[in-house]
């Protein structure tokens, strides 16, 4: 829940051509390097067309580009999203990567949780003597974090450049993190204060649309949680312009994914600090749509322009007006650990709710 607080013209059609001969590939601007591996070596002919995996460096990341031997689909610009190569992990890696994670969550244990030692409870307190509404602490507390969050995220380029994707990184979370954790614990503490607008709990099915959807919502929040190495600077973090998976139904899942947690949430709760947290949350992602775009373009440019052509923001927009042509075998791009692991997750936190929420009590926030 911390994340919820907390190639170009020739395809523009994006239809395969019947003929290799008619095949045009531009890669995006300025690649680096270029390179082609055979997949299938049968005899070469109009119905027979040998695969290749074209692979072009462009700036700090990859993309991919794919020609199916079926002739359906379309040549992929961005990166294939959720991809897991068990064989291609490094023990090391992830023992840093367990290393990081310990040490990160005892320091925000000590200087921020812990009301004895830490700054969380004086900076909440703080917030709450702004207002006595409720409602109003709620959305001060997003919009802090909101303006800390997209500020860096939008000096991402330039204080990358000045420190390094490492350094950076680090300062972003470090900000960020503690400040989601403030605005969760004052949503769990305060969510049925204010006015109760509706009462709903006890209407039969209510309870079951209200869980289905928020474990749907799980599915889009938490795209960029796929390369765990790079949220934990083990690996150099990228920008990375997603293409497949979750991005075939929108290009900006966390966006839908917030909606779909906050009205589940919403309906559920039925309080007027409900209502402002959803108001607040879902503000700031559609703020993280225009800004989250506008990077990917600096960024990327050309490619970009070409992914977004073919994606929607609004789910299933892209695929039922055409623009989207799924594979034959989409499903599979579900398949994958990474969305397991989010299943799992999921389920793990329906769960627990009991503790965090005692947990977030008894810091009296």
């Amino acid at each position: 829940m911390i994340n919820s607080l907390l190639l170009s013209a020739p395809l523009s059609s994006f239809h395969r051509p019947p003929n290799p001969k008619n095949l045009t590939l531009t890669l995006p601007a300025k690649p680096t390097s270029l390179l082609f591996f055979p997949i299938s070596t049968k005899p070469f002919s109009s119905s027979n067309f040998p695969q290749f995996l074209i692979r072009a460096s462009t700036r700090d990341t990859n993309t991919y580009a794919s020609k199916e031997e079926d002739g359906e689909g379309e040549v992929l610009v961005g990166e294939d999203s959720a991809a897991f190569d068990l064989g291609k992990q490094k023990i090391s890696s992830w023992i840093y990567f367990s290393a990081i994670l310990g040490v990160v969550l005892f320091v925000l244990q000590v200087a921020w949780i812990d009301n004895s030692t830490g700054f969380g409870k004086a900076f909440v307190d703080y917030v709450s003597t702004l207002s006595e509404s409720h409602e109003v602490v709620m959305l001060m507390l997003i919009i802090i974090f909101a303006t800390v969050h997209s500020g860096l995220a939008s000096l991402r380029d330039e204080g990358e450049k000045l420190i390094g994707e490492r350094a950076f990184r680090v300062i972003f979370a470090g900000l960020s993190l503690p400040l989601a954790v403030s605005t969760v614990v004052y949503f769990i503490n305060h969510r049925y204060d204010g006015l109760q607008l509706w009462q709903v709990q006890g209407t039969p099915g209510v309870h079951q649309l209200v869980w289905v959807s928020n474990f749907i919502s799980f599915f889009f929040l938490y795209p960029s949680t796929f390369n765990l190495l790079e949220v934990a600077s083990v690996d150099k973090p990228k920008m990375h312009l997603w293409e497949t998976g979750i991005v075939r139904i929108t290009r900006h899942p966390q966006m839908v994914g917030q909606v779909i947690w906050c009205l589940a949430h919403t309906v559920w709760i039925g309080s007027s600090v409900a209502v402002a947290t959803s108001v607040g949350l879902i503000g700031h992602h559609l703020f993280g749509v225009w800004n989250g775009d506008r990077r990917l373009a600096k960024r990327y440019g050309e490619a970009f322009e070409v992914v977004k052509s073919r994606t929607s923001v609004i789910p299933f927009a892209a695929i039922l007006t055409g623009r989207q042509l799924l594979p034959k075998d989409y499903y599979k791009e579900f398949i994958r650990l990474p969305y397991l692991t989010i299943t799992a997750l999921t389920l793990g936190a329906y769960f627990v709710h009991p503790l965090m929420q005692a947990a977030s009590f008894h810091l009296h926030w």
